[in-house]
């Protein structure tokens, strides 16, 4: 028990009454009141394939705990379907939803003063909000994915969630017809689990394995398999023993611990998002970590794993060719992690990863061997220019033509672009910028999958080039550019861009610019004026009041008291 708890239920006498009245209604008996008090946040919902599957390993998760001596409460937070918003206004909440996650985990465990929490969570905000919680509060904490969704099969292909939204793009294409367009739709997503490929969910459970923060191979285990169940029951038990041990999130979370988590995101190929929350989790804290430091680990990490969204495999298939120990096996043999960091088991990554092969076996070529990587150099790069001053994020792995220059197709919201793509306005060379999509100007900062998938499903993939102030999916891939910065609603460059301007996005030098000179943007911006907020209440109003550059993870307690 904490010693908070403890001087209330048992120093004075007064307190101590009423106090174990309310803790005796929820199960504690008389030998209990000593025992660790360990939270089990339960992001369990029917919402969403991800977090279906849930409420049986939060259930598991308790059973262990009180075998292994402490007493577990559970408590709910919330999850929303990214998958199922995208392309509505429902997709605003997507990233408010990470700070609502982190401030309810925060609210209950400070609140109750528990001892430690095990976070279970599947969607994509669940992960890092329940880690900038962790982060924030510092008691001993482990994060326990729910696991990914396993593969549809449709023609002898893997399906994912972003296949069906590719086949809107063929559908408007004319490239199938409605009746394969149901069929993919049908058979994308046959049950319980998070989207099957690197994207965002799999990328954060990747890479807080690979920081120390969940237990070895527990971050790419389907789903619905039994051994998931068996690794949540693992995980309290390990976590019961990190807080007798007093091992703390903040022991973890280091600026070594985290390049680590990097270079795993670039090893497998992961999302665009895992920059947006590594920087709110660095911050939460109290890492100094910023997009440059992307770059670098970028420059030394090559893509070792062929996975969707722009490779073959899903995160079911890594599994079962090695996992993520596999991949920091062979980046720790070639001095690309740190072996000396501590894990949540109370072992070094060195230790955990000692009996684990520095080469991939040969029966299968999901994990690349070291001499022949799928790109020699990491996926997500950083890139500046008069276009985004504090940066942007570009994944450039899987583009054929890494620069392009082209006339500015402007576009104020998601959906207005999505229309034109699917209205065939879209052609060859074009580049689309998409603004006022940013975490303020959204609010938000939606994910661009529709218009992107509608990209690739017509064929424009590899000539048509996609800026924005918004998110993208992490199952987007092509010649897009998101998380500009500083963003259009504070007056960023990309607020200035005019329809038919001269753009160049050049992967190679990092560089993102729109190609007219100082004095006329100078010109353009004595006459630009911010558009009016489009929410003046409720939690999107809030958000929108609070929420940082994304350049610096778009928190919302940034310098609050500045």
């Amino acid at each position: 028990m904490s010693d908070n708890l403890k001087s209330k239920v048992i120093t004075q006498g007064v307190q101590r009454s009423p106090n174990r009245a309310m803790l005796r209604a929820v199960g504690f008996q008389d030998g209990d009141f000593d025992k660790a008090i360990v939270g089990i946040a339960n992001a369990y919902s029917t919402i969403t394939p991800c977090n279906m599957g849930i409420n049986e390993l939060a259930q598991r998760a308790e059973t262990a705990v009180k075998t292994a001596g402490a007493m577990p409460q559970i408590f709910g937070t919330i999850t929303i379907s990214d998958g199922i918003s995208m392309g509505t206004e429902g997709m605003k909440y997507s990233l408010v939803s990470r700070e609502v996650i982190a401030d309810s985990i925060e609210t209950v465990c400070t609140g109750q003063s528990l001892d430690g929490v095990l976070a279970i969570g599947g969607c994509d905000k669940n992960m890092p909000g329940a880690m900038l919680a962790m982060a924030r509060m510092n008691i001993p904490a482990i994060f326990v994915y729910g696991g990914t969704i396993k593969p549809g099969h449709y023609k002898g292909e893997d399906l994912t969630v972003v296949s069906s939204f590719e086949a809107v793009g063929q559908y408007s294409a004319g490239k199938i017809d409605e009746t394969e367009l149901l069929a993919v739709e049908r058979l994308a997503c046959p049950g319980a689990g998070s989207c099957g490929g690197m994207f965002t969910a799999n990328t954060m459970s990747s890479s807080f394995e690979a920081m120390g923060m969940s237990l070895p191979y527990s971050s790419t285990m389907a789903a619905e398999d039994p051994e998931k169940a068996d690794s949540t029951a693992q995980s309290a038990v390990v976590l019961v023993e990190a807080i007798r041990k007093q091992i703390l999130p903040r022991q973890i979370i280091t600026r070594k611990s985290i390049e680590n988590a990097i270079s795993v995101i670039m090893a497998v190929g992961g999302s665009t998002n895992a920059v947006l929350h590594f920087l709110a989790i660095a911050r939460a804290a109290g890492v100094e970590l910023t997009l440059d430091d992307f770059e670098t680990i970028r420059g030394r990490v090559p893509v070792l794993c062929d996975l969707k969204p722009s490779g073959k495999y899903v995160a079911t298939d890594l599994h079962k060719a090695g996992g993520i120990p596999q991949v920091m096996k062979m980046l720790l043999a070639h001095d690309l992690i740190h072996g000396d960091c501590l894990t949540i088991s109370g072992q070094t990554v060195a230790e955990v990863l000692a009996d684990v092969p520095a080469e991939p076996r040969t029966d299968q070529d999901v994990i690349r061997p070291w001499n022949n990587p799928m790109y020699p150099q990491g996926h997500l790069a950083i890139l500046k220019g008069n276009l985004a001053t504090e940066g942007a994020v570009a994944k450039i792995t899987g583009v054929k033509k890494p620069v392009i220059t082209g006339p500015a197709r402007v576009f104020e919201s998601e959906e207005s672009c999505l229309e034109a793509i699917l209205s065939k306005k879209i052609i060859a060379g074009d580049v689309i910028i998409i603004r006022n999509e940013g975490p303020k100007g959204g609010p938000g900062m939606r994910e661009m999958l529709a218009p992107t998938s509608a990209i690739i499903g017509a064929g424009l993939g590899d000539s048509v080039g996609l800026i924005t102030d918004g998110r993208f999916s992490g199952g987007t891939y092509g010649m897009v550019v998101g998380h500009v910065a500083p963003e259009a609603a504070v007056g960023g460059n990309i607020a200035l861009v005019e329809e038919g301007d001269s753009i160049t996005i050049d992967a190679n030098a990092r560089l993102l610019q729109v190609n007219v000179s100082d004095a006329e943007l100078a010109r353009r911006r004595a006459n630009w004026q911010p558009l009016p907020p489009r929410y003046t209440k409720g939690v999107l109003a809030k958000f929108a009041k609070l929420v940082s550059s994304s350049s610096v993870g778009a928190v919302t307690d940034l310098d609050l008291f500045a």
